[in-house]
């Protein structure tokens, strides 16, 4: 499903110098029809109480989300944006990593959608999100 010459590295160097570097999202598996990658849960990524920020959680399921959708196109005709997406935290997390898994559940001609499950490191999901993505042409 995805583009045989996409690699962890290559997606990883596409990250350099926007906030998914900033907040140390890193990709670190690339299946046929998967995506994975881990964040830190640390001082860039906690809300006021010490906790995993709920919008860090978004922002890892929208990176993998749009990330595994773009590897399904071909760049030099479409590209894809984030039309709606939705989090359900389940499981609070102070430390460590947190990993999401990027599944597709439809990928249309127009339309992709795409689950991101969240599990702590002792494999817990602590959040469940959606995205749904458009995927425009180039004109």
């Amino acid at each position: 499903m995805f583009h045989k010459e996409a690699t962890v590295e290559a997606i990883n160097a596409m990250g350099k110098n926007t906030l998914t570097e900033h907040i140390g999202i890193e990709i670190t598996e690339v299946g046929n029809d998967y995506l994975v990658g881990k964040m830190p849960v640390d001082h860039r990524t906690h809300q006021p109480m010490g906790l995993l920020h709920g919008g860090a959680s978004v922002v890892l399921a929208e990176t993998l989300g749009s990330i595994a959708a773009t590897l399904t196109l071909d760049l030099s005709k479409q590209y894809a944006v984030g039309l709606e997406i939705n989090a359900n935290h389940i499981k609070g997390v102070r430390d460590g990593f947190v990993y999401g898994k990027a599944s597709p559940i439809h990928v249309g001609k127009k339309t992709q959608v795409w689950e991101i499950r969240m599990t702590n490191e002792e494999g817990q999901i602590t959040c469940i999100s959606r995205i749904t993505m458009a995927v425009i042409d180039k004109k």
